[in-house]
């Protein structure tokens, strides 16, 4: 590794040059964990206020061809994307606002790896899995905040944020405790929002088919020291077939102050959905309606000269009303399903560099709490539902987990390792502490080629549902022991001037994962613990931008390409399996933009989905081709685009018998305003 200085008015700038030829800034801290209780005492004893650490603000670098340079949050310590021995795919800003596709939902179906069940359209609901693992097993965060939903996955994506305000999305595949803490099983997917620096004001607008309508209205002010941004979006759909009707309305509010003691950051955000649920959770009665509410909001700072910190607390309000009959309900119908998830958290990470590379350490306390009229234990005294008068909760349940983390990082000449462990106790797991270590390492071959290796290991909790829902089809467990996995892999990555790719393997095996099984078809779905689930996966992926390659115009401006294959073995679990043993085997992405004509450019996304598992009793899943495609003309502050999603009219199934819309065609144009 070299080392270069350059001086600034403020202080020094560390930069490290490696793999590649490529420079890379010592970014800022990651945005991890710590108990309350210790927070405000480390934080005092540690920091250096009268001393700013000047930070690369990774969020302006550059995009559109090279994301060497960016922070990723895959470590605990500060980390570059190209120093990562690890699977990481990012979205930029640039590859978002190209793609054909109207929420954050469809944007991940065409992620590698990643399977995406949607129930509604343009982002209603949506199960999302990574690498075969269920929907409940994958982390969600917003800007580094754990975001979770633990009353059920299926409201892991309602997110107070529009595709539109998104700067960009981190998918890390594979499980890792260690970083993340619990729930990080089979992946983490990170939503990150933020201004691009200078005060503005943007509109954006489509229409489509089946009354499509989805306006978004956004600003950013940069006042010196403070940076805000704000965005409220409205998108209504009167539906593709009967009863998929929705309307969503989300308010977000972010704020940045950046002081001589560090940087503060702060978000609000809060997301409103009505929507007929179509077959959502059970095909006999398609009559189906839901609700929900969702508020978020957080606080973190980022501080320390020697030691790095980072403390943030934050809380999640999620509330859920679901109707199993919209309208006509039957006679034994008792009533609708009301519940109120409220979460706590705080945590802090800290970091330090020395002469034998970086430390990291840190700790979180969270607390999942929920009141409902069918989830939990039984109240002494019912609470009313907030807006709902007239109906009561009379069930509650409340647990909490604190974590501890370490992790130690080196990075020599051409090799690279991580290694670290999360300590945790679940109040649930009596007094029993568990460990859950991992370590990463990489070696250079050349300037352009990398092997990378990993062993990691986490555990996930079982949903409010998983241990309590009693239904007419269902039968929770609140026996249940939590899900923990062994995750290995390893591969070759690449990197030339305008091409990327990868090529690697892993193999999870899977103890104890949580599913809703019957043994015959006249049984109800009961959750229960799978003894073992191995999983075996491949990837490969590559990426080419041919201008960057003969550094000339060319037509086709990108070119991407990757398949994964992954198989589950499920051993002697012979039971029908509702959602672990029905998984993606193939998946088949690629894109291609293009120019078409001066400010004219098109981008095509097509899919190939082959799913393991069965639709109905009697009748598989059938593999499907899937194309969007978009066509756009851009200005510097003004585009136009018409839009085709499913173009060739593809019927087809991501989850039973909800079936998914056919071509769905839209336009929209959004206009930017520049103050300076």
């Amino acid at each position: 590794m070299k080392k270069s200085y350059r001086s600034t008015n403020r202080t020094e700038v560390f930069t490290f040059k490696r793999w590649g030829g490529k420079s890379y800034s010592l970014f800022s801290a990651l945005k991890k964990p710590v108990r309350i209780g210790v927070l405000l005492a480390v934080y005092t004893t540690v920091t250096e206020p009268e001393n700013l650490f000047a930070q690369t603000d990774s969020s302006k670098v550059k995009m559109k061809y090279d994301l060497n340079e960016i922070e990723v949050s895959v470590q605990r310590a500060p980390v570059a994307f190209s120093q990562v021995s690890r699977v990481v795919t990012v979205i930029s800003k640039e590859e978002i606002e190209a793609a054909p596709v109207q929420s954050i939902q469809e944007l991940l179906e065409y992620v590698q790896s990643v399977d995406v069940r949607q129930r509604g359209a343009n982002g209603v609901q949506a199960d999302i899995s990574v690498r075969g693992g269920s929907f409940d097993q994958t982390l969600i965060l917003l800007n580094g905040i754990n975001i979770s939903d633990p009353q059920t996955g299926h409201h892991a994506l309602d997110l107070p944020v529009s595709l539109k305000n998104i700067q960009r999305i981190e998918i890390l595949e594979g499980p890792e405790a260690r970083v993340y803490g619990p729930n990080a099983f089979s992946g983490v997917i990170n939503i990150i929002t933020g201004s691009e620096g200078n005060t503005n004001l943007k509109v954006d607008a489509s229409l489509g088919q089946y009354k499509l309508t989805d306006l978004n209205v956004s600003g950013n002010l940069n006042a010196g020291a403070w940076d805000q941004s704000i965005a409220i979006n409205r998108s209504s759909s009167a539906g593709y077939i009967d009863n998929t009707d929705y309307k969503i309305l989300n308010g977000f509010y972010q704020a940045k102050l950046d002081t001589k003691p560090g940087k503060l950051d702060f978000q609000f955000g809060h997301t409103n959905k009505a929507f007929g649920a179509n077959s959502f959770y059970t095909a006999t009665y398609p009559n189906q309606y839901e609700e929900t509410k969702t508020t978020f909001t957080s606080l973190k700072f980022e501080s320390g000269t020697k030691i790095h910190l980072t403390p943030s607390i934050y809380w999640r309000r999620h509330q859920d009303k679901f109707e199993l009959f919209r309208s006509d309900p039957a006679s034994w119908y008792k009533g609708h399903n009301y519940h109120l998830t409220d979460v706590f958290g705080s945590n802090l990470n800290a970091w330090f560099a020395s002469r034998f590379g970086k430390t990291a350490f840190g700790a979180e306390i969270r607390s999942e709490n929920i009141w409902s009229n069918v989830l939990g234990e039984p109240l002494s005294t019912s609470v009313e539902v907030p807006g709902e008068p007239g109906q009561f909760f009379t069930k509650s349940y409340s647990r909490s987990t604190i974590s501890y983390f370490a992790e130690h990082s080196v990075l020599l000449k051409k090799f690279a390792v991580s290694a670290g462990a999360m300590i945790n106790w679940i109040s649930d797991l009596g007094f029993n502490w568990n460990i859950y270590p991992g370590i990463d390492a990489s070696y250079s071959i050349s300037d352009h080629y990398k092997v990378y290796s990993s062993a990691s290991s986490s555990l996930r909790m079982p949903t409010f549902t998983d241990m309590f829902y009693a239904g007419p089809t269902n039968i929770g467990n609140p026996d249940l022991k939590p899900e923990k996995s062994v995750n290995y892999e390893g591969g070759l990555k690449l990197s030339y001037q305008g091409f990327s790719g990868h090529a690697g393997a892993f193999y999870r095996i899977g103890n104890d994962l949580i599913d809703w099984v019957r043994e015959k078809e006249t049984d109800k779905w009961q959750a229960q613990n799978l003894t073992q689930i191995n999983t075996t996966g491949i990837e490969l992926d590559s990426q080419f931008f041919p201008e960057k390659i003969w550094n000339k115009d060319i037509f086709i401006t990108k070119f991407g390409i990757n398949y994964s294959y992954i198989k589950l073995n499920k051993g002697e679990n012979n039971v029908y399996s509702y959602y672990v043993l029905d998984n993606l085997k193939h998946k088949f992405d690629m894109e291609v933009n293009h120019k078409i004509w001066k400010k004219l450019k098109g981008t095509w996304l097509i899919s190939y989905q082959d799913r393991n598992g069965m639709r109905t009793s009697t009748e598989p899943y059938t593999p499907f081709w899937q194309v969007n495609t978009r066509i756009v003309w851009k200005s510097t502050s003004t585009e136009i685009y018409a839009m085709a999603a499913n173009l060739f009219n593809t019927k087809y199934y991501d989850l039973g018998t909800v079936e998914q819309p056919g071509r769905w065609i839209s336009f929209g144009f959004s206009h930017q305003i520049n103050f300076k």
